[in-house]
């Protein structure tokens, strides 16, 4: 029998993401600008599947030439004459929609694979009899053939995604190891070279060890190599403590020109000259590999304030590289709400009254508060490999520290992803789930808006500059914790990521939740989002009662065989349930129980009376300390600290290994998201909409490429076959 965690359930929550009424609203030329934009998400979007897995790009272009002859409904019919049952039919549509919302045959959130539901050899039947297969008979079995064997593996190592023995990546080739990383890092940072873009691939030359460091641009090594931003990709051949290393572009090539095309056709329709330069200087990047250039764009991004529609897109988030430097591309365009940004603007503006309230000395905040932007926002398109509720960027440390950023909270799809239903809420008692239905989404939302506002956007990193020079007084700046002078900081090129590499993702929300935990104590903070008296403490009741739960949920995301966390946020979560179970009095209770279907179970409990004691003071020394330590560049001190609270143990008062196997047979599968598409019709653009179904997710899959799908398709296959020898 297969662990069910690699299945997804046939009946998994599936929802559109309504924008209709905010598309409607743009004008003319907001809606082409929005189309644009959508168009080159969507097409980096599709890097995801090469940065995911070998056969995530295979699997793709698969599913979409048999659903592009047959949409689900007529495929359907195929099914039964090739013997299916309605479930394995409707099982294998919930993983075709599930590979299509996840970008790839690893869920987004958890990094675990999952394949389909039903018999290879049923699947294989239904292919075969495809319109697909009787148009191209031999080009379906080759797919087939690509693909097949590693659509239904779950060998050990490709349960999960992970470096070396730990699991799969494509960010390195299969002969890396975590000692390979780590001196790829030294040589990038000895070039002042970001590893944001690249990726890492590692042979034997004359028994040397040589790498090549690859970016992602349109633009070939060899081909225009004299270009405008040449110093700033440094390509090249370097020796390098022994080895030797190659800066070259291309990867990704054919998809980062149909990004740039599409940014170039969107800057026509741009509304300033903010927006021009940004997507001038995107362009750029993805042409040539600049990160550079990337930085320049967000810039101008920043400064673009306010704007009706706003965008971000790049190789944003490390969470997926297993040594947590390397980005995955990501692109959203989305539309403002302007009744919800209203609130998000009373707490950018109260932010210089409420940073001095965290529990850190002044020092140890950043030296100005640069005010930015903070929006709730209607998306239209997210192209990736999940969906997040709110987001804070851009993820560049100097950038952030010294010129700004900016937040959004993302309220279509916070309106449908934590809606819950009371039999299907886990781990708490009857009262609690009464109360937690009624105040999950206020509360998320005060969460959500503190953790990317003042979580990610507070606090300042000690760095002596490539001068020499500091940005602190070491005579006078005095560490908390200890009481003496500072003796550690970031030097030159080094950053909060490369400094802290593999818990680096995941400390920073840690720190980023525990502020929102601490801040949505405060009356003010609560009146900001329209809470006041028993509302309001109903709220924080709500909101901490979720944090301890989604510690104890965050247990699904360990691999106990590799002793190793598959999810940022959740370990984050974890190690906050444990802080607080720590922190006694009766504040947390977590008892093992047997369910009503004799089925082990849990139950957590939270003292609402010691919140404001108890629990304050526990977050407030914990959040101390992680400040501290991410300030001062303390990478020993900071992972001594944070992998005790992430170890996963049968030991102590709780045994959470065990806990974790009752987690596991009571999870619920994470929502997937439908999206819309856009289309051009003469001078207008049209909103073409799905229904919430897996259907409805497949279709808008194959009709988002409908105008080039074959040459895209070929691309997908060629850039594939060009790196299949290097991951085994």
């Amino acid at each position: 029998m297969v662990d069910s965690q690699y299945y997804l359930p046939n009946d998994i929550g599936i929802s559109a993401l309504d924008c209709t009424e905010a598309f409607r609203l743009l004008s003319p030329r907001e809606q082409l600008y929005a189309h644009y934009l959508s168009r080159s998400a969507w097409y980096g979007g599709l890097a995801v599947l090469l940065q995911t897995s070998p056969e995530s790009a295979s699997i793709f272009v698969l599913l979409q030439r048999l659903f592009r002859k047959q949409p689900p409904a007529q495929l359907g019919n195929v099914a039964t004459a090739a013997g299916l049952s309605p479930e394995e039919y409707q099982a294998f549509l919930v993983y075709a929609a599930g590979l299509y919302a996840n970008m790839g045959n690893y869920k987004s959130f958890g990094d675990t694979k999952f394949i389909p539901n039903l018999p290879k050899e049923n699947l294989k039947a239904l292919v075969w009899q495809s319109q697909a297969f009787q148009d191209s008979p031999s080009e379906m079995e080759a797919l087939w053939d690509s693909c097949s064997t590693l659509l239904y593996s779950l060998e050990d190592k490709q349960k999960q995604l992970g470096l070396g023995d730990k699991g799969i990546t494509t960010y390195f080739s299969g002969n890396c190891c975590l000692e390979d990383a780590e001196l790829a890092q030294k040589f990038l940072d000895s070039k002042n070279l970001s590893a944001y873009n690249t990726r890492l691939f590692k042979k034997k030359s004359e028994g040397k060890s040589c790498y090549e460091v690859r970016l992602a641009s349109a633009v070939q090594e060899g081909e225009n190599c004299a270009v405008d931003g040449e110093g700033e990709t440094r390509c090249g051949r370097y020796n390098f403590e022994d080895r030797v290393f190659t800066v070259s572009r291309g990867d990704y090539d054919h998809l980062m020109k149909k990004v740039s095309e599409n940014l170039e056709k969107a800057k026509d329709h741009a509304a300033n000259e903010n927006q021009k330069r940004m997507l001038e200087e995107y362009s750029r990047s993805f042409t040539f590999g600049s990160v550079e250039a990337h930085k320049e764009g967000s810039r101008f991004w920043i400064k673009d304030k306010g704007p009706i529609v706003e965008s971000y897109i790049g190789f944003i988030e490390s969470y997926r590289d297993p040594f947590g430097s390397r980005g995955e591309f990501e692109g959203f365009v989305a539309v403002v709400n302007k009744a919800m940004s209203e609130c998000f603007a009373k707490l950018v503006s109260s932010a210089e009254v409420l940073l001095p309230e965290l529990p850190w000395p002044k020092d140890f905040e950043k030296d100005r508060f640069l005010l930015p932007d903070f929006t709730s926002l209607d998306v239209l398109t997210f192209a990736g490999s999940g969906i997040p509720a709110g987001i804070n960027i851009p993820n560049y440390d100097d950038i952030r520290q010294s010129e700004g950023f900016k937040n959004v909270s993302l309220g279509n799809v916070l309106a449908v992803a934590y809606a819950t239903q009371k039999d299907k809420l886990t781990f708490l008692d009857e009262e609690d789930k009464d109360v937690y239905i009624k105040w999950k989404g206020p509360s998320f939302e005060v969460q959500v808006g503190l953790h990317e506002l003042l979580g990610h956007g507070s606090g300042k990193l000690f760095v002596q500059d490539e001068k020499g020079t500091f940005n602190f007084e070491q005579d006078n700046v005095r560490n908390p914790e200890t009481g003496e002078k500072i003796t550690t900081w970031y030097k030159g090129n080094e950053t909060w990521d490369s400094k802290f590499s593999t818990i680096s993702c995941s400390y920073e929300e840690c720190r980023a939740e525990c502020v929102g935990l601490y801040l949505c104590l405060n009356k003010h903070v609560l009146s900001i989002f329209g809470h006041e008296g028993e509302d309001a403490e109903e709220v924080v009741y709500v909101n901490w009662l979720n944090m301890v739960r989604a510690g104890l949920l965050g247990l699904e995301f360990y691999t106990s065989e590799s002793k190793s966390w598959r999810q940022a946020h959740m370990q984050a979560r974890f190690v906050i349930l444990r802080v607080l179970l720590e922190a006694g009095e009766g504040l947390v209770t977590l008892k093992e129980s047997t369910g009503k279907d004799g089925r082990p179970d849990a139950l957590i409990t939270l003292d609402r009376s010691k919140i404001h004691t108890v629990g304050k003071g526990a977050i407030e020394r914990f959040l101390c300390k992680l400040q501290v330590l991410k300030s001062t560049a303390d990478v020993e001190g900071g992972r001594a600290l944070y992998e005790g609270y992430s170890a996963v143990s049968d030991g102590g008062s709780h045994n959470f290994l065990c806990l974790r196997e009752t987690v596991l047979q009571r999870k619920e599968a994470r929502k997937m998201f439908v999206q819309a598409n856009t289309r051009v019709k003469g001078d207008s653009v049209e909103l073409v909409e799905y229904e919430g179904s897996a259907a409805g997710l497949i279709c808008s899959f194959t009709e988002r490429f409908a105008d080039d799908s074959e040459e895209v398709e070929a691309h997908l296959l060629e850039l594939n076959k060009r790196d299949a020898p290097c991951w085994f």
